[in-house]
Order: structure tokens, then sequence, then C-alpha cells
């Protein structure tokens, strides 16, 4: 109408009857007569499109460095590409840089969770419990043995494309699942596989992490070094820093950890034959640096400062109490009775992972609202987070394949459907307790205190 005054929220879209789309800053005011079209400086961000040459060094990144271990894949591999239809023009750069390196490609593309189609939530409300539980095992033992790598994109059309599922349904698959994920645990065991985790942004994440698409891109860009012209190189200078300092932490004879903080009065036994893990192109971005302790060791409180998504839902103000090893008090701001159910899964309620993250490694400095990311970001003080769920095998100090399931037991390695990282970006002092009662402090304002970083 005529006269008409509107502000608008950072990020707001508005469209015209004449098809026109319209973004404006926090704060803009706009005034529009009748049949005005409005411009702003901030419709610049509308239909972002990343640089080609950006999505094909993703791509070389993540084929020819990210698996092997750094190395790359061999003529005559086979990688399974697990992409959704959002991130079309990388799964189309990856399946191409694969085929130029010689190797060959398993198909895992899909359709968005969108408005139109929902697939995934529509599987949860027509089937059966019989069919939710159902494990393909021929199908699914075919695949296992075939792969030589694994591509997985995380990309979502509609982060809460699942908020009005039933968890307990989305569990309960995934622990149906779980056969999967042993075979290939004891693949990559035995040296014969490998696997990587990139991000395609897409427009809905970047409205979740308050930031606009080009914003979200820049992170990624940055994160990767895609800004570079050999990102590999890039990776390959970073790498040799993170394993300094994992070797710094290996050679520690560390009995526990003590973490301190405002939110935090959290114990941790690093347990028997334990070795620190990080970069190998398991995820791209990865700056941080874990273990996987003995999950019976783990005492005292923690507090999460950022939120966790999990399940198309999120969950906000995370705070967790342990003792004896389990997960005693679970409390959560928003969504706490998801929390309550998502540790209710078998041995969901003990500690898979301890993670610290130096600031000095890593390039992401804002939220982006996925696990990915926010696991890895730098900041003033870096990272810390643990996982409930699911140890990593490969921090065992020695050969995983000379291991029986007892053994794992044995040496406390936690056996769980599920793996879901918890972050915090506070300030945190980890101090450790050697073996011979001494105690060193090995972490400390976002950074290691190692004298491999002196």
């Amino acid at each position: 109408m005529e006269g008409t005054v509107a502000q608008f929220e950072e990020g707001t879209v508005v469209q015209f009857e004449e098809g026109t789309v319209v973004q404006f800053e926090e704060g803009t005011v706009a005034q529009f007569e009748e049949g005005t079209v409005a411009q702003s400086e901030a419709t610049s961000d509308v239909g972002y499109e990343v640089p080609r040459e950006c999505l094909e060094r993703y791509a070389d990144l993540l084929v020819n460095y990210a698996l092997g271990s750094g190395a790359g894949i061999a003529p005559g591999d086979v990688v399974w590409l697990q992409a959704p239809e959002s991130a079309k023009p990388l799964y189309a750069e990856l399946c191409r840089a694969v085929w130029r390196a010689g190797g060959m490609t398993i198909s895992g593309y899909r359709p968005d969770a969108d408005a139109d189609t929902n697939l995934e939530r529509d599987f949860y409300e027509i089937a059966s419990e019989e069919q939710i539980s159902r494990f393909l095992k021929r199908y699914m033992r075919g695949i296992a043995e075939e792969v030589d790598h694994l591509i997985q994109i995380e990309a979502e059309a509609d982060p809460h494309a699942l908020s009005a599922t039933d968890p307990a349904k989305i569990l309960t698959r995934e622990v149906a699942q779980r056969p999967m994920s042993r075979w290939l645990d004891d693949k990559e065991s035995a040296g014969k596989f490998s696997w990587t985790i990139g991000l395609y942004g897409t427009e809905a994440m970047a409205a979740e992490a308050r930031l606009t698409l080009r914003e979200y891109w820049e992170q990624i860009i940055a994160a990767c070094f895609l800004d570079h012209e050999d990102p590999k190189a890039e990776w390959r200078a970073v790498e040799s820093q993170i394993q300094a300092t994992v070797a710094a932490l290996c050679a520690l004879p560390i009995d526990t950890l003590h973490v301190r903080g405002d939110d935090v009065d959290l114990r941790v036994a690093l347990g028997e034959r334990r070795r620190w893990v990080g970069g190998e192109g398991k995820n791209i971005p990865s700056f941080e640096i874990f273990t996987s302790p003995d999950w019976r060791g783990t005492e005292g409180r923690i507090r999460f400062s950022e939120p966790l998504y999990t399940h198309g839902n999120l969950i906000t103000g995370v705070e967790l109490e342990f003792a004896g090893g389990r997960v005693v008090r679970a409390r959560a701001a928003e969504n706490e009775p998801l929390l309550t159910e998502m540790l209710a899964a078998e041995n969901a309620d003990r500690v898979g992972e301890f993670s610290l993250t130096d600031a000095r490694f890593s390039r992401i400095t804002k939220f982006m609202a996925t696990t990915l990311y926010d696991e890895n970001v730098g900041g003033p003080f870096g990272n810390t987070h643990i996982a409930v769920g699911r140890a990593y095998r490969d921090c065992y100090a020695g050969d995983p394949t000379e291991l029986a399931s007892e053994d794992w037991d044995r040496l406390g390695f936690n056996d769980s459907p599920i793996h879901t990282d918890i972050v915090s970006t506070t300030d945190r002092e980890v101090t450790a307790t050697l073996r011979d009662g001494s105690t060193r402090t090995i972490y400390a304002g976002g950074h290691f205190q190692l004298d491999a970083l002196a």
C-alpha cells in the first residue's frame, strides 16, 4: 500500500507480485509507493554460485588427498559417493575426479528432502516396524566387499526435514544398520578402506547459522583452503603440524585427563594402549586431535556452549553429568526429551571420543550449524568436545585386527550404534596426570601446551 514502511531482520526475503526477490540487512527500513520494485545492496547474495574452480579444487582435494589417509585413490579403486540433490554440482565434480584418477564410482545420489518431496519422512510415516528395522544383508554385504573408499557430502535442503518424525524410529533404523558399520570398521582396520566427509552449503543451512549463503561458503572455502591454487599442499602443511602434536601427545604416559572451566569439571581416564589421532583426511576440514578413552573412567560434569543438531532437531544448552562412566543426569534448555531418548540407545550414555582443537590450526571462525565444522572451529579458545556412543578403533595403539570383541570390551572401547559429537568453544584448561603421578597442562587458552608447538 502507498506509504507503507517495513523493517526487516537480517536475511529476510520478500517476494513481490512481479516475482522480485529482495534480501535486506538487519534494520533496513524500506518505504514503497504502490507498484514500486524495491532494490537493496543486500540482493547481491541472492543466487550466489560457488566458483567453478573452487568446486574442482574441492573434488580433487577429497578424492586425491582426503581418501587413502592423504595418498588419494589408486587406479581401479571403487569409491562410494553419497550426496543429496542439493550438492549436485559437487557430486558431478567428484565423479569426474574419481574417473580422472582411474577409479570407479558407486552412486549414492538421492533426492532432497524438501517441501515438495520428503522421502525420508515418508518412509518413517509409511513403513512398518519390520520395514524400519530390516537390514538388507546380502545387498549391503556386497557393497562393503566391493567398495574401497567412501565420500559423504552433507547438504540439507531443509535441516528440519525430520523434526516431526518420531526419534525412536530413526534410532531403530540406525541400530538395524549397525552390521554395515562394523564391516567397514573391520575393513578400515585392515587398511583396505578409507572415508571422508565434506560439506556443500545451501541457503537453508546458511540460514540456520544466521549467515548469508556467500558468508557460509566463505567459511567452507577458507576452511578447506579452496582459495589456494593447490589446497592439497596447504593441507599437507597443516597435517605436519597436527602430526607433530599427535606425536607429542602419544609420547606422554597419560593416565587421566582433568578438564576444568566455568562450565566443566570432568575427569577422563585415557585407558590402556591408547593413541591420539588427527588429520589423515578423515573429514575435510579436520583440525581436531582426538582419542577414544576408557569409557569406564569418566566422572564429573560438562556443559556445552554449541547447539546439537540431531535427527532433524535442534538441542540447546546440553549439560551432562557422569558417574561410573555413564551419564547419570542429562539436561537441555531445548528438546531435553530428545536428548534423553538419544542417550537411551545402546551404550549411548558412555563417552566414545575426547577431542581438542587448537585455535591456531583452524580457519573456521563462525558457527556453521553442522557438527563437521563446529567440532573443528577455531575462534579465541579453539574447542573441546566429547562424543557419546561409539569409540574409534583406530585410537588403539596396536594392530586392531588382532583384537576380538571381548578384547575391545576389556580395554573399555565403547561399542554403540550411534556417535554424537557435542561441542563447546568456551575457555578450558586440560591437565594430564601421568602414570608417575606428576601433572602437566596440555591445553589452555585454546592452544596445546606442548614442546612440539613451542
